[in-house]
């Protein structure tokens, strides 16, 4: 079975961390966005993943390569370099997929649902199309799905008077006729080739399409509250092995609570971790205090400070910070530090559309 992703976006909402980093592979609880993503669809059954991302030479090329030896499964890149709505993004795949059905996830989705079913379900019935939906308490703010005897027979975009509360969430399975409803569509307002206006034409055409109502959590995670709430959900479904008394990471007058993951060669040294953590490898955390829901990446250095409830990517370091650092993305590379000189004034070197709150 062949699965996309689509992940040629280039994630406005969450800059300033995206003008250098993609989306995909912006890291929740320690893996890129995008790893969620391919592990859901290989145990859905898929065994080839196409990659749509807007070139060739993009980041995310750079660090899964053909996905062999990094995520366990072939990737095939497919480029949208001038892009025109999810339409057009699934209509670039046509060669990749060629006749077979296929599904499509949207690439800053994650789900505590895995969606097992959901091929199977798709291949059982001969529809022509299957969505995932997942209840939401604001159904005027999405694209809505109207049922009839379990099957869906329109969808509204974002409707003043909702027919239901399911939501369209980011995962579909198509047939190969989805390319020629595709073909029938115009631009929307917004210059784009809608999917919802695609699956609409097989819709009245007569084509069958079904719904799957997700399990649990469904984060379209986009902003930066979103990470965090993925970010906050995924680390308390990881698995913890209460770190030992004796271990020799944990040094000094060292208190490390359970439900804390501790990477390779990293050191707590006279500090408090208190979990659901997960601490990446070669890091130093020393005279700190590390909170609930906080990720931290490899090669990050902490010292004299204290934070919680936030995303430290690799190579970070920061030291000697009045207060606490309270639901904050940290991107790589980053040095967050406080200086004891008078006067007593604050420095910034932000990039555009930077967020910075004093309280």
């Amino acid at each position: 079975m062949k699965a996309v992703i689509l992940c040629a976006g280039k994630g406005t909402r969450l800059y300033p961390v995206t003008l250098t980093m993609p989306k995909p592979l912006v890291p929740v609880a320690n893996k890129p966005l995008l790893q969620y993503a391919i592990d859901t669809l290989t145990k859905m059954g898929a065994t080839e993943i196409g990659l749509v991302v807007d070139s060739l030479d993009s980041p995310i090329r750079e660090r899964l390569g053909d996905g062999k030896d990094t995520v366990g499964v072939p990737l095939t890149y497919i480029a949208q370099t001038n892009p025109k709505g999810l339409a057009h993004a699934v209509k670039l795949c046509q060669p990749f997929v060629g006749d077979e059905p296929f599904i499509v996830y949207l690439g800053d989705n994650v789900f505590q649902d895995r969606m097992d079913v959901l091929y199977q379900q798709f291949q059982e019935t001969g529809a022509s199309a299957a969505l995932a939906l997942t209840e939401v308490p604001n159904p005027s703010a999405f694209g809505i799905a109207e049922l009839d005897g379990g099957k869906i027979v329109r969808l509204v975009e974002k409707p003043k008077d909702p027919p239901t509360n399911l939501a369209v969430a980011g995962v579909y399975v198509f047939r190969a006729d989805i390319f020629d409803a595709i073909d029938h569509i115009k631009p929307s307002w917004r210059n784009e080739l809608e999917i919802t206006d695609a699956i609409q034409y097989l819709l009245d055409q007569g084509k069958s399409v079904i719904p799957y109502i997700v399990n649990g959590w469904w984060i379209d995670a986009g902003k930066p509250d979103s990470i965090m709430l993925a970010n906050q959900l995924i680390l308390e479904q990881l698995p913890f092995t209460p770190v030992d008394l004796q271990d020799p990471r944990v040094e000094g007058e060292s208190h490390v609570s359970h439900r804390v993951l501790l990477g390779e060669n990293t050191r707590i040294i006279d500090s408090v971790v208190r979990g659901p953590a997960i601490i990446g490898n070669n890091v130093i955390i020393s005279n700190a205090y590390i909170g609930p829901y906080t990720s931290i990446g490899n090669n990050v250095v902490i010292e004299h400070s204290e934070i919680e409830h936030s995303i430290v990517m690799a190579c970070c370091t920061i030291k000697n910070i009045d207060g606490r650092i309270d639901a904050s993305l940290i991107a790589d590379n980053a040095t967050v530090i406080h200086e004891p000189k008078k006067p007593n004034t604050h420095r910034f070197v932000l990039a555009e559309n930077s967020l910075v709150q004093l309280i």
